[in-house]
């Protein structure tokens, strides 16, 4: 949403933290900044709570005994932030300027916010397929996240879509899991490492669909029942599975931050092995915006805790300088 012409500016909204994206990494860090007397706020985005709003049951978060949902556990964690004094901000931030020395990030709302530090979560999106019967059995068989959801599927016979790395992990974590995995790939050979290869093809377990891609999923109202799949000659064949699993990559919400911050090739920001500090004073990151590797809640919620006590400590520094 653009600013009319003539329109007056509005006075940025300060903090001394900013926090963008409001997944596990950027509660934790608002709850870690707020105790620190930090007085964060925190700019929610477009999809509050980030990916585990859309993941049901939440089995392996530490300190519950029962499964959880994502959506609640994700109102907890906002809800702790803002008691301990964190401001939350429903808003989507489209441009930052990190000239300093005050940080500046851009609102749809017309806002502007300022800040002395800056902690980015805004986190990753799995990609999907794109058919209506994807979003339709979401949750109900239809899941982007193995680690998060295989043990749902135990001793039964599931599908991963997907050629590369992600697709092969993927299969051989639900293969110790599942009655049976099929990997389904669109191509007559997988994009990913030999080694990954041999034991994807080696497992008893897992099968491959070659040549194939997902038509359509289907099911009732208990969830998937089967995948319809095309071929290239025109042909359809049907897969009975009760799970599917989206394994076609991940893609970091980063790309505001495009000519400010080093990315690699697939637009995770690039960090020093094992730091949440980026290449600009005071502007630092976690989560999965910046973790290509474990995309764990969990994981997440640790970086969040790293970048608020580096955000204190270098606040800390700027007072005595």
């Amino acid at each position: 949403m653009s600013t009319p012409q003539n329109a007056p500016q509005q006075a940025p909204q300060h903090a001394p933290v900013m926090i963008i994206g409001s997944g596990p990494a950027g509660c934790t860090a608002a709850l870690y900044a707020a105790r620190a007397g930090l007085k964060p706020m925190l700019i929610r985005g477009m999809q509050p709570g980030g990916q585990l709003t859309i993941t049901t049951d939440v089995e392996n978060y530490p300190g519950f005994v029962q499964p959880i949902q994502g959506p609640w556990l994700m109102e907890q964690m906002e809800a702790q932030a803002a008691h301990h004094g964190t401001t939350l901000i429903t808003d989507h931030i489209s441009k930052v300027d990190f000239t300093g020395p005050r940080h500046l990030a851009y609102g749809d709302s017309g806002q502007v916010y300022s800040a002395d530090a800056v902690i980015i979560s805004t986190g990753a999106s799995a990609k999907w397929l794109g058919l209506p019967s994807e979003k339709a059995f979401s949750g109900r068989g239809v899941s982007a996240c193995a680690t998060c959801d295989g043990a749902f599927f135990r001793n039964q016979d599931v599908a991963v879509i997907g050629g590369g790395n992600s697709a092969l992990e993927e299969a051989l974590y639900l293969a110790n899991l599942c009655r049976s995995v099929t990997l389904i790939h669109r191509r007559d050979k997988f994009r990913g490492e030999k080694v990954m290869q041999d034991r994807a093809l080696n497992h008893p377990k897992i099968s491959v669909r070659w040549n194939s891609e997902v038509d359509e999923f289907l099911g009732g109202p208990m969830g998937l029942e089967k995948i319809r799949l095309k071929h290239p000659d025109g042909t359809t064949s049907e897969l009975v599975v009760t799970g599917a699993f989206i394994a076609i990559g991940h893609k970091p919400n980063t790309d505001i931050f495009a000519d400010w911050l080093s990315r690699d090739e697939t637009g995770y920001l690039v960090l020093p092995k094992g730091s949440v500090t980026t290449t600009i004073p005071g502007v630092f990151a976690a989560g999965d915006v910046a973790d290509s590797i474990y995309r764990q809640a969990v994981t997440a919620a640790g970086m969040g805790c790293m970048a608020a006590l580096d955000a204190n400590r270098y606040l800390e520094r700027l007072q005595h300088s």
